[in-house]
């Protein structure tokens, strides 16, 4: 018995070069395409431009209010320059800085929020309030805003059980909301 073998199938040339040649330009083609359409995205939480402004003035923020807690002045203060120090390039400066940030707490309040069947309080609201003047000096800009946070307890409680760890949540918030409405990209 003899066996046969199939026969030979030899693709003919210019078949042969066509196909490397769409899958040359198809290579070709998917290269362009993935750098063409690159997607660049670029976060850095500020709108400064640093080769125009280099320098931050704050001034210390001391606490005006009727009312007040007496570490809440310095954590105020250490947050702000923590945040600016750690977000920016700007070099922070006693005078004459570039961007000037002053102010004073206005407002340390507190008020009942909530009651109870019994008809007695059963939370109750501590409120924050901070006046702010802003200066850019290179893009010739001034304002001034009061930032307000507030956070609630319950009213069982004693205030100064759960004062540290409010006002370091409202320290946190009002400076955020200070840095965005002077530097942020938002």
């Amino acid at each position: 018995m003899t066996r046969h073998n199939p026969p030979e199938i030899r693709p003919d040339s210019r078949s042969a070069r066509w196909h490397t040649t769409l899958l040359g330009c198809l290579t070709a083609a998917t290269l362009l395409l993935l750098t063409a359409c690159s997607i660049s995205y670029k976060f850095t939480g500020t709108n400064i431009n640093y080769d125009i402004i280099k320098t931050l003035q704050i001034d210390n923020i001391p606490n005006r209010a009727p009312y007040g807690w007496a570490p809440m002045e310095a954590m105020l203060n250490n947050r702000l320059q923590d945040l600016y120090a750690n977000q920016t390039r700007l070099r922070m400066v006693k005078r004459g800085g570039d961007m000037h940030i002053s102010g004073e707490i206005v407002g340390y309040d507190q008020f009942n929020k909530s009651v109870s069947a019994d008809g007695f309080s059963s939370q109750v609201q501590l409120r924050m309030t901070v006046n702010i003047r802003f200066e850019n000096k290179k893009a010739n800009q001034r304002w001034e805003r009061q930032f307000s946070s507030t956070a609630p307890y319950d009213a069982k409680l004693q205030l100064s059980a759960v004062q540290e760890t409010i006002v370091t949540e409202m320290v946190r918030d009002i400076a955020d909301q200070i840095f965005n409405a002077t530097v942020a990209d938002w």
